[in-house]
């Protein structure tokens, strides 16, 4: 079908179609006007990014669209619309529990069936380049669609808080008692750290170990010192028992028996002297010899008194040095179970210093639960709160009747063309050409004037032509 037959077929039909079109028009202009008046009421909020007062930290993702779609799904959600109900106190009603009680036959509960019924009058509108989010009621009653608004964006401000504060609650409670055990742990180390000190001596800030560590010290250098004495007397007493025992030092350096050697060397030379002039039997020659030799006897009696002293002290070193050997082995001993001491100590120091950090950070958590607990502001917070709308929201008269004209010229069409599919008829030279499959050989055009009796042209015309065709 062209444009030349669509165009035939309606001004054909042009009844048809201005009464399709008349009717759709009409209708929808009568079902607009008798329609009852919805107002809608919208009140906003706005999800802020400000830090956790408690916490001092950013509020992360704040522009995520899935943290947006995650408070508009709180919001649509039951349990902030039973919040909405038992605000409103609407099951205490009468007549909402006998209209729920028709409605339903008393199945389920009155407030579930009026959250339902907020729920589908309520739309959430979220903004797209910012964090506010618009919620709309729609009711008859103006102040009733701003209370419910207003109502929703406060069971949600609560909700929000309540999700936050029940879940800090729990954790305070979780974390009051790990404060009493960490408490108890701390108390335990510190008692026991405390009687080991008192067990073995040791105070808060001793300094034994560094006092006996000086004294192990100054008692090795003793040692090495009475070592090397031991050493050097010990070599004078082998020198002593030997023949060289007038060539000690201690010989040598004796005024006694230099004086001893000096008479002798002197009695030697008056017995050399008169054993040349009287001879060996002569009574003073034999008196030089024995004084010579009782001289002698001197000098040795000398050295051997002299010989044994070195012999004393080395005796007396080599038990300096016993003793002073064996204070540092007790010494070394006493440090070694200091220092064992000292790792206990830092064993159970570590412990407490372990105990009370533990306590801190539990007791630190506390105390910030606890102030989460206590938390009546949220990072939601109230925009706009709804007023009572002025002009209703539906129907809209004038935009359902444009709608209802491009609906109606579309079904007077459409009714236009099924009238004519049902009833074929012959309007252009080209369905006479589709109908009978015949070329057309000419057109005989239709005169726009009337004759004197008032009758168009066309249908003379018609006539004429018919009657000079010949017969079937």
């Amino acid at each position: 079908m062209n444009i030349r037959q669509f165009f035939a077929v309606v001004v054909a039909r042009w009844k048809i179609v201005a009464a399709v079109f008349l009717l759709t028009v009409l209708t929808t202009l009568v079902i607009s006007l008798l329609m009852p008046k919805q107002y809608s009421a919208a009140a906003s909020v706005v999800i802020d990014a400000k830090p956790d007062p408690v916490s001092a930290v950013m509020y992360q993702g704040m522009v995520s669209p899935a943290v947006m779609a995650t408070q508009i799904d709180i919001l649509q959600s039951d349990r902030v619309a039973m919040r909405v109900v038992r605000n409103l106190k609407l099951a205490d009603n009468p007549q909402i529990r006998s209209q729920w009680q028709a409605e339903t036959g008393g199945k389920g509960t009155v407030e579930q069936w009026l959250a339902d019924m907020f729920q589908k009058n309520m739309d959430v509108r979220p903004s797209r380049e910012s964090n506010v989010i618009t919620v709309f009621y729609r009711a008859q009653d103006p102040k009733f669609a701003a209370g419910v608004a207003n109502e929703f964006v406060q069971a949600f401000l609560d909700t929000s808080i309540e999700m936050r504060v029940d879940p800090a609650k729990q954790y305070s409670a979780f974390f009051d008692q790990r404060v009493k055990e960490a408490r108890e742990t701390l108390e335990k180390a510190q008692t026991k750290l405390s009687d080991f000190q008192r067990e073995n001596g040791i105070m808060a800030n001793d300094e034994r170990l560094d006092i006996e560590s000086s004294r192990l010290n100054e008692l090795s250098t003793q040692l090495v010192m009475m070592q090397s004495l031991s050493a050097e007397s010990g070599s004078r007493q082998a020198q002593a028992r030997g023949d060289q025992a007038d060539r000690m030092q201690e010989v040598l350096g004796n005024p006694l028996i230099s004086g001893l050697k000096a008479d002798i060397g002197r009695m030697e030379a008056r017995l050399q002297e008169l054993n040349a002039k009287l001879g060996d039997s002569n009574p003073q020659v034999i008196e030089a010899k024995a004084n010579v030799n009782e001289l002698r006897a001197k000098l040795s009696s000398e050295i051997s008194r002299v010989t044994s002293g070195v012999s004393v002290a080395n005796n007396i070193n080599r038990q300096r040095e016993t003793e002073i050997k064996n204070a540092l082995d007790a010494q070394r001993t006493k440090v070694q179970k200091l220092k064992v001491l000292r790792d206990q100590g830092a064993v159970l120091s570590r412990d407490l210093d372990t105990a009370q950090r533990a306590y801190d950070q539990v007791s630190a958590r506390l105390t910030q639960t606890s102030l989460e607990s206590q938390l009546t502001q949220s990072n939601v917070s109230v925009l706009t709160r709804a007023e009572p709308p002025v002009i209703a929201s539906s129907p809209r008269v004038f935009l359902n009747t444009l709608l209802s004209v491009v609906l109606g010229i579309v079904l007077a069409i459409g009714g236009a063309m099924v009238v004519e599919m049902t009833d074929r008829r012959i309007r252009v030279p080209e369905d006479l050409a589709a109908s009978l499959g015949l070329a057309v050989l000419g057109v005989v055009p239709k005169p726009a004037r009337t004759d004197a009796q008032g009758r168009k042209t066309s249908a003379l015309f018609q006539q004429r032509v018919i009657s000079q065709l010949p017969n079937a």
